[in-house]
């Protein structure tokens, strides 16, 4: 069983960083493409970052592409977002997800396990 539990989120000014992590306790994490969502109040939740099982492929958004990187580090099981040059539209909870397909990884209905979700909260 893949469980997943985030962390690193809080709040930062403009044009700051933060890292968020999700770390995943089941024992078959490098069987998963990975991915990080988030939902803003008043909107749908959006993909923002995915990877495949080994790390050597990885996907962005136009708006996330160049300020964010996200990566694994599959020996501690863990799941990382790199975020900088943070902006107020940054603003949401994010969410760390698990793929048993490891396709269409753009889209929510690709992931089987989720995380309970970390604020992130970007001030101006």
């Amino acid at each position: 069983q893949v469980q997943l539990v985030e962390s690193g989120g809080g709040l930062v000014q403009a044009g700051g960083s933060l890292r968020l992590s999700c770390q995943n306790s089941g024992r078959t994490f490098s069987n998963y493409a990975m991915g990080w969502f988030r939902q803003a109040p008043g909107k749908e939740r959006e993909f923002v970052a995915g990877i495949n099982w080994s790390g050597g492929a990885t996907y962005y958004t136009e708006s996330t592409k160049g300020r964010f990187t996200i990566s694994r580090d599959n020996a501690k099981n863990t799941l990382y977002l790199q975020m900088s040059s943070l902006k107020p539209e940054d603003t949401a909870v994010y969410y760390c997800a698990a793929s048993a397909s490891g396709s269409y990884l753009r889209a929510s209905t690709a992931y089987n396990y989720w995380g309970q979700g970390t604020q992130v909260t970007v001030s101006s």
